[in-house]
């Protein structure tokens, strides 16, 4: 009598624990939690565990197919047993490593063939260089040093010293994997002694202690282009570390950080800068000097100008990156009262006073924009 004819049939939604009317969600976590409960693995040995594992997996194979649900649902197992056999008829190896492989593949390595080598990218490296304002607006060239790994001279990256390469693995006959035989299924693993390469280094290199790379010290010629702008990041291909058994190079990324300045401000390619100016400036009107990035450069003031206004001057703002032409330079002039002031101050203010007929009454925002564009 076959092992299968000896198989106790169970309720499918009873066995895993779900409603008739279950979502394929709570079907699926049940499922997990039972083949988890009852892998072989966890139960080495334990009859009852694989026979239940396997009850676990024909279930949800069943129940997880909608067909099939649907048939189970009305007729029962002679639904989809193909004639009323043991349960296990139309089940076959293939369904419980299609199933098997959904939850379990990652941990096992399951359908995967031998690792391409032991080949890998080597690693990014990130380089913050700190930029004083004005650098950033008009670049800059310098040198920066980083340590990254590079090959070994000594075995030149094979981990091993000259005339002693790798040895093909004695456990997995060099295909980087492992086959275990579980009940009626095999499982597949990553070779625990060579970690799938199929390759092991029985004499290291010295050097590198078989690692095949050895960290050292390198100078980088780091370009800043003009116009750069805080958080900007700068790559540099293949300047990172070195690639194991033959593995192409990381890339370097120099990262900036922009330093404020003590009176520019930055939007964009724009500078803005406030400049503070007595009244009679701007009442008489008067010419007057205004920082820029490349030295003082003189503004004209027009009698009557008003406090806060903004002059615009063309091309003394940032560079475009990458490009032609400048931003502008916006100089906002504010008009600022002296906190004291001496008796005849006084006396002539006064008198201005008295001359000057100004109503003090409150005024919508908008309406004094027209006054502005008005007197302007």
């Amino acid at each position: 009598m076959s092992t299968s004819s000896k198989v106790t049939k169970v309720e499918y939604y009873e066995f895993l624990g779900v409603s008739r009317d279950c979502s394929d969600q709570e079907l699926k976590t049940a499922y997990r939690r039972l083949a988890m409960q009852f892998h072989p693995d966890r139960n080495p040995d334990n009859p009852e565990a694989e026979e239940k594992f396997k009850q676990a997996s024909e279930a949800y194979q069943v129940l997880s197919d909608p067909q099939k649900r649907a048939a189970y649902d009305r007729y029962g197992h002679a639904g989809v047993s193909g004639g009323g056999g043991s349960g296990f008829e139309g089940f076959t190896n293939a369904d419980v490593g299609d199933i098997f492989g959904d939850f379990f593949g990652e941990m096992f390595n399951m359908g995967g063939g031998r690792r391409n080598g032991r080949q890998q990218r080597g690693r990014d490296i990130r380089y913050d260089l700190s930029l004083e304002f004005e650098e950033a607006v008009f670049g800059k060239q310098t040198e920066i040093q980083i340590r990254r790994a590079e090959v070994c001279v000594e075995c030149r990256g094979t981990g091993a010293p000259a005339g002693r390469g790798p040895e093909t693995c004695q456990q997995c006959a060099g295909r980087g994997q492992v086959r275990y035989q579980q009940g009626f299924f095999s499982i597949a693993r990553t070779c625990p002694i060579c970690n799938g390469a199929g390759q092991v280094i029985t004499h290291p290199c010295l050097q590198c202690n078989g690692a095949g790379l050895t960290d050292r010290r390198h100078t980088i010629n780091v370009s800043v282009p003009a116009g750069v702008e805080d958080g900007t990041r700068i790559r540099y291909q293949a300047e990172g570390d070195a690639g194991r058994a033959g593995g192409p190079k990381g890339d370097l990324y120099v990262v900036l950080s922009v330093k404020p300045h003590e009176f520019f401000e930055r939007d964009g390619n724009d500078l803005h800068c406030v400049v503070f100016v007595s009244f009679p400036q701007v009442a008489l009107g008067d010419e007057i000097q205004v920082p820029t990035l490349e030295g003082d450069t003189t503004l004209r003031l027009h009698e009557g100008t008003q406090s806060g206004k903004e002059f615009r001057l063309r091309g003394k703002g940032v560079p475009h990156l990458n490009e032609h032409g400048r931003g502008d330079l916006v100089v906002q002039v504010v008009v600022q009262t002296p906190k004291k002031f001496t008796k005849a101050q006084r006396d002539l203010l006064r008198q201005l006073g008295e001359t000057m007929h100004i109503e003090s009454k409150p005024t919508s925002r908008s309406l004094l924009g027209k006054m502005k564009d008005l007197f302007s």
